[in-house]
């Protein structure tokens, strides 16, 4: 196999989604959200979400790699099968969800820090902080964070 394969085969040839302020979402897909993180809970789960032209297409579910209430990561081998599933649908990553089960919907450091790596694309963090889950979406470019919309229809 010639270098060039063996690179195709490590790097995705996914696209990012554009990091505009808004994603729209069906109902559907917004629920699946929070039912993988109230299945996942105590841990935080996480997962990508396909897009295009601005509109979540599919919730892509991924295995909490760390198995953690306090951090998230998803397998390399695990991402990359799921970016090739975006990339033959035709679609890019619009964004990266987790769920934080003990804190507020909003990025900590360690979000902060991880999002330096996934440039490009929205987070959305589902809170399971009380009764009802709260979700909510960030835009995080060069370390500063910034509210985006996610409109549910």
């Amino acid at each position: 196999m010639a270098v060039r394969d063996r690179q195709q085969l490590i790097r995705p040839r996914v696209r990012v989604g554009s990091l505009a302020p808004t994603m729209k979402i069906a109902r559907p897909l917004y629920d699946e959200m929070i039912a993988h993180a109230r299945e996942e809970a105590p841990n935080e789960c996480c997962g990508m979400v396909g897009s295009s032209d601005g509109h979540a297409v599919e919730v892509y579910r991924a295995t909490n790699a760390e198995a953690s209430p306090l951090r998230f990561r998803i397998d390399p081998e695990e991402q990359l099968e799921l970016h090739n599933k975006i990339d033959d649908a035709g679609l890019d990553l619009g964004a990266i969800y987790h769920s934080h089960t003990r804190t507020a919907p909003k990025p900590s450091q360690t979000d902060i820090n991880f999002a330096k790596l996934w440039p490009g694309v929205l987070w959305i963090i589902v809170g399971l902080d009380g009764d009802q889950a709260e979700v909510r979406t960030w835009r995080i470019e060069d370390g500063q964070v910034s509210d985006a919309e996610l409109v549910v229809e």
